[in-house]
């Protein structure tokens, strides 16, 4: 789709997705969508109202109680969850328009979230069998045993953010709708339309009535949702700030939640690492998605005696790399979601001049006229202390710290609040991988970064709490019950 198209894209909506069809929204308020390569808005949704939150809800309610989807065997449902894949994957062309249109992703990134999303749909689809299986287990020393059964968990609020709108949709949908559970989705208030597609997509794979509900909106809509005594489970990824009062509204509820927060994760360079290895893949490890992702290693960690060459390549490669239109195939950095995202950004570009570091490229004024463009920057000479060392900028700007040894390093690289991604470069990857054991991250990759959605994903300190991905992502939308029987049968 060229720019000239897009701009002709229009999303004008005044309806909410409840027990399987759209219908008007109760409430007056509305959310305006803002194209953020082009400042120009294109559509507006409802800003949902208490009463419109309430009527998914106890839509999804309604579904869960009614004989049929939470009953039938993970096996039955993981065939509908692979006809929902093929639906969604035939409309990716019109996913990665929306999203890029929504958010400002380069295409080359949005053209592909259908398809990773059926994945998901698809890999969870293959966990049918482990869910389905019995699990039998005996009493010590007794002939007794008890079957543990997994039983969906009930109605899930499934809350998104912006950055990956379906992406991280999906990894908290496939695993709630495989384990028998109905949900309200809530995506973020810059990106509602793309799921509108989802919504197309579920329709024609014949998943039922108030099994999947869609309601956009504001953070107080959020808040309606979060809180609704309807809800049995929440499941979040965004901000820590956001994070940390979800967690204190379920801790109080004493209801069950998984939380995908921030991070500030680290690239740690060691003295025998490949840096030709290491400069091709540190734009996607330490800047995807215009540097909005939360597990980016966006704190490079390099040695004394390889500092100024290590700067110099992460300075070249992303001189060399294209910012523009995100409709752009070749594009690499794209505009930042929101004006204010963008002035959230150079915000922090402005602390760390203050605070001594110095700019290797970069930190200066976006050279467009139109568009929530900022410059890519690179930091040099900065000290694990700085704020732009230690905060979530969530941009595309990159610090980069000198270490003594190794055991400097693990220590930088643990001075954060956050503990979600990571990587370690080295030519000897055991040696890399037993470092990695002294990392306080939820995961860290060796000599790359990426998803594997068979392991489980999640953060330690501020990044969050709970796992998505694999088996573990399941169990997050199970609950366990023990039938106890004698041993005789």
């Amino acid at each position: 789709m060229s720019t000239t198209e897009q701009n002709t894209l229009s999303a004008y909506f005044d309806d909410v997705f409840v027990d399987g069809g759209w219908r008007p929204a109760a409430g007056p308020g509305r959310i305006e969508i803002v194209n953020p390569a082009t400042e120009k808005v294109w559509g507006s949704v409802p800003d949902a109202s208490e009463a419109d939150v309430d009527a998914a809800v106890r839509a999804a309610s309604a579904a869960f109680a009614r004989p049929g989807w939470s009953r039938l065997a993970a096996e039955e449902r993981a065939v509908v969850l692979r006809r929902f894949a093929d639906e969604l994957e035939v409309r990716g062309a019109a996913m990665a328009a929306h999203i890029t249109a929504e958010n400002g992703t380069p295409i080359s990134e949005s053209r592909s979230a259908a398809a990773h999303s059926a994945g998901i749909l698809r890999y969870f689809a293959g966990l049918a069998g482990w869910l389905d299986a019995e699990d039998r287990r005996p009493f010590p020393g007794g002939d007794n045993y008890t079957l543990v059964r997994r039983q969906p968990i009930g109605v899930c609020a499934l809350i998104a953010p912006w950055n990956f709108p379906l992406t991280l949709v999906m990894v908290k949908l496939a695993p709630a709708l495989l384990a028998g559970c109905t949900v309200v989705i809530k995506p973020a208030s810059e990106t509602p339309v793309d799921l509108r597609v989802l919504i197309e997509a579920a329709i024609a794979a014949g998943i039922p009535a108030g099994v999947i509900n869609l309601v956009t909106g504001s953070r107080v809509a959020g808040g309606h949702l979060v809180t609704h005594p309807l809800v049995d489970k929440v499941a979040f990824t965004g901000s820590t700030a956001a994070g940390r009062i979800i967690a204190a509204q379920c801790g109080s509820l004493l209801r069950p939640v998984t939380l995908e927060l921030g991070g500030k994760s680290a690239a740690i360079v060691l003295p025998d690492a490949d840096l030709d290895n290491f400069s091709s893949l540190v734009l996607r490890t330490c800047l995807r998605n215009t540097g909005q992702t939360c597990y980016n290693s966006t704190r490079i960690l390099a040695p004394v005696a390889l500092y100024d060459e290590t700067v110099e390549r992460v300075v070249r490669e992303v001189r060399q790399a294209q910012q523009g239109d995100p409709l752009d195939p070749l594009t690499v950095f794209g505009p930042v979601v929101s004006a204010r995202q963008r002035e959230s950004i150079e915000g922090y570009i402005g602390i760390g001049r203050a605070e001594g570091a110095r700019i290797a490229t970069g930190g200066t004024p976006s050279e467009f006229d139109r568009g929530y463009y900022v410059t890519p920057t690179v930091f040099r000479d900065v000290t694990s202390s700085m704020r732009v060392a230690q905060e979530e900028i969530f941009g595309p700007v990159l610090v980069v710290l000198p270490y003594s040894d190794e055991a400097d390093a693990v220590r930088i690289a643990n001075d954060s609040s956050f503990g979600l991604g990571g990587a370690i470069f080295g030519t000897d990857e055991e040696h890399a991988t037993s470092l990695a054991a002294r990392i306080d991250s939820g995961s860290i990759g060796i000599n790359f970064y990426g998803s594997n959605l068979a392991a489980p994903f999640g953060g330690r300190k501020d990044s969050g709490l709970g796992t998505e991905y694999g088996p573990e992502g399941v169990s997050a939308y199970l609950a366990l019950k023990s039938v106890h029987r004698l041993g005789r049968d």
